[in-house]
């Protein structure tokens, strides 16, 4: 098993297959590349659900372009709600559901690879032959998401911190830091001073733990820099979450109003990794108190390191005492510091984007490539 190979595996996400790609996706799609058969399990439409047959409730479809890869998308035949009101009755349920899914694969599953901190399909529910990988890339924030952890051979995460809230579990538990596609590994070009600066910043726009009045304040400070937003900034491109209340709104309206500002949207990887070459530099602004990482680490870190240019961020733990790929604000408490920091970095932005900076920013993101991510895993399973 370590090489992870021809093995069919059964992957669950908290998020559904959609235009934005987080690491759960990606995962399925490189493993998937490895030759293994990938069953990316999307979670269930919590408002809809059916008693009509498991053949009408349970859909396989293969993603187009990408050999091996297969969406399952469910509907449940029992009410969600019961999950939260009456969970033992909701797990006797779901064993049902659990087993019409594994039906409807129609194949021995050797590995069950779960990302869910919302614990739908609880691994007690499954089989004892497939190999169970609990690999939790966000911050498990109730006792139901540390439950998710039941029964499994094995832990993953992407921080200390989330390890940590495991310790409970006589599992073993590994570090594996977020991973990022060879796309971004681009010819990087020379800065010119003598041309606009351009600072990328990308992400799920409407998220409410972005620092908004800091991020405002960066842009409105520095009008003569293009801020190029990549990512979603309307609810109907939105497949991994965020809020569309009212302050999102205004905020994204804020945004537009800016001159400097550009807004992209969602673009496939290829065209990300395409514009973070042109980057002169990559900012990330999020208020930790509200943040789902609680800033220990965020997966863009990755694909920005890939690019090879200075990043500009809120602190991040994982990024500690690494002055030479990031440099960061260093409260815990606040961004206060973050718009002067900012703007000595773009001040001098042939030192922070010197040629050996460069070089070590994307070596270290090509040692953590998700074919190496999926090697050490390989390698700490088998």
């Amino acid at each position: 098993m370590p090489e992870l190979r021809n093995k069919t595996i059964l992957l669950i996400s908290p998020q559904q297959w959609g235009k934005m790609f987080i690491s759960k996706h990606h995962y399925a799609v490189e493993l998937a590349r490895r030759g293994n058969t990938v069953f990316f399990l999307c979670p269930p439409d919590n408002d809809k659900w059916s008693l009509s047959s498991k053949s009408k409730r349970v859909k396989v479809s293969e993603v187009k372009g990408r050999p091996g890869l297969f969406l399952i998308n469910h509907q449940l035949y029992f009410p969600y709600k019961l999950k939260f009101h009456a969970r033992l009755l909701y797990d006797f349920f779901m064993q049902k559901q659990v087993n019409d899914v594994l039906r409807a694969i129609n194949a021995p599953v050797d590995i069950i690879w779960s990302f869910d901190l919302g614990n739908l399909y609880p691994f007690g529910l499954f089989p004892a032959g497939p190999y169970k990988i609990f690999h939790p890339v966000d911050e498990p924030l109730n006792k139901e998401a540390i439950g998710a952890a039941k029964g499994c051979d094995i832990i993953f995460s992407v921080t200390h911190e989330i390890l940590e809230k495991y310790s409970g579990y006589s599992v073993p538990k590994y570090f594996v830091n977020h991973g990022v596609t060879e796309n971004f590994f681009r010819e990087n070009k020379k800065i010119k001073t003598d041309q606009e600066i351009h600072v990328g910043l990308s992400g799920n726009w409407l998220r409410p733990d972005i620092d908004r009045e800091t991020l405002l304040k960066i842009i409105e400070q520095n009008t003569g820099v293009v801020f190029d937003f990549f990512g979603s900034y309307q609810q109907n491109d939105a497949n991994i979450g965020g809020s569309s209340d009212g302050a999102s709104a205004r905020f994204i309206a804020s945004l537009q109003e800016q001159k400097n500002v550009v807004l992209h949207g969602i673009l496939t990887t290829t065209e990300l990794a395409n514009a973070f070459s042109g980057m002169d530099c990559f900012l990330i602004c999020y208020d930790i108190k509200k943040d789902q990482s609680k800033g220990t680490n965020y997966h863009k870190i990755m694909e920005y390191l890939g690019a090879g240019k200075v990043i500009v961020s809120n602190n991040v733990t994982t990024y500690n005492n690494m002055p030479d790929l990031m440099q960061m604000a260093n409260s815990r408490e606040n961004n206060d510091e973050l718009p002067g920091l900012f703007n000595e970095v773009i001040s001098n932005l042939e030192n922070y984007n010197n040629a050996e900076l460069i070089q070590k920013r994307i070596a270290f993101a090509k040692d953590n490539t998700y074919l190496k991510q999926i090697d050490k895993i390989g390698q700490r399973i088998g």
